[in-house]
């Protein structure tokens, strides 16, 4: 398995490259981990993430962080990083829609970090085009990130959906990339309901008007940017199937998973307080605040992150990506089912 995206399925990257002793990171300290791994372990969740879930499905051992330097790259890399972008970091930079430094992580740079580990895993181009047609490629999720910076720039619905295709063309872009390369096996996850975090909740709660939130109490207009992304997503994979039709493309629902447990959490065993709050916290409607994230000292977790949809304002539960996971190996949550693909992994 090689997988390029963000914090959702990132293993380690985002720690190692935002250690900044100016800087603190608070997702390499408890509780985050303290599910599975029993410690902190690169994951930004209470535990293991999905692409862990899928490995563990087919046999394969967690994929290390590629910036963990491993000299065993034999079994697959993870390349994601938390806070990356599809669209290159400089042109929201440029655009001054950020006015410090982001990490520079964007998926031309991971896409990068695989060009630089592929002597490492193969040495000819026909070697190459051998090992990746038997491996599974993961990009994304990507575009969460994107939007955020648009959304907290102040921006509106309007001045955000423009950016929707630039981030659906750079995905396929890197997806094409890697079939060139010998990738056949290719999952693409869209966006999930970015609308229901307890993160955005809480920056946009001066949107108190009902009109903003559907009947859950998500926000409207960004979970509309999310759908719009996975629109035009499940659009651009429909093209690149034409264009190699010996390729399995999969797109992975994202979206509707979240929802499911939203609109019936107790059926998933879902009993906090509130599903929309964070599991982990410093309080507040939805339990997140910037001045009290998760990690940093004094901010706790409830003792049974498995009855929270949310982690820490952001991310996920490993119960939650549990769930993911099954419905993308599985179905319904994944188009075609990945362990219904004709694959050598299988």
């Amino acid at each position: 398995m090689f997988t390029f995206g963000d914090s959702y399925i990132d293993t380690g990257n985002f720690v190692i490259m935002a250690a900044n002793p100016a800087m603190p990171v608070w997702q390499d300290k408890p509780p985050y981990g303290m599910t599975f791994f029993g410690h902190p372990a690169g994951r930004i969740s209470d535990g293991r993430v999905i692409v862990d879930f899928i490995a563990e499905q087919f046999g394969l051992p967690l994929l290390r962080a590629s910036l963990q330097n491993s000299s065993d790259v034999s079994k697959g890399v993870n390349f994601a990083v938390g806070g990356a972008t599809a669209i290159d970091v400089g042109f929201y930079e440029r655009s001054k829609l950020v006015q410090f430094q982001l990490l520079n992580n964007s998926l031309n740079v991971q896409l990068g970090w695989f060009e630089e580990l592929k002597p490492s895993i193969c040495n000819t181009t026909k070697e190459c085009r051998d090992r990746f047609s038997k491996a599974l490629f993961f990009v994304g999720e990507l575009g969460v990130n994107d939007y955020s910076v648009v959304w907290n720039a102040g921006k509106t619905e309007d001045q955000v959906k423009p950016h929707v295709p630039k981030v659906v063309q750079k995905i396929a872009m890197a997806v094409e990339r890697l079939i060139k390369e010998g990738a056949v096996y290719v999952v693409v996850p869209g966006n999930p309901p970015y609308g229901c975090s307890p993160t955005m909740l809480t920056l946009r709660s001066s949107l108190n008007r009902t009109k903003n939130y559907d009947r859950i109490g998500c926000l409207n207009d960004v979970n509309r940017v999310a759908r719009r992304h996975n629109s035009l997503l499940r659009v651009a994979i429909g093209a690149l199937r034409v264009k190699y039709p010996r390729t399995t493309i999969i797109f992975a629902d994202f979206y509707h998973p979240i929802i499911s447990i939203l609109q019936n959490p107790s059926r998933f065993g879902v009993t906090g307080p509130d599903t929309l709050r964070a599991c982990c916290g410093g309080g507040g409607k939805y339990n997140w605040n910037t001045s009290a994230v998760c990690g940093m000292p004094g901010v706790t977790a409830y003792k049974d992150p498995s009855a929270f949809i949310n982690w820490d304002g952001v991310h996920y539960t490993e119960a939650t990506y549990r769930y993911i996971a099954k419905g993308w190996l599985y179905g319904p949550f994944a188009d075609p089912p990945i362990l219904k693909c004709r694959s050598p992994l299988i």
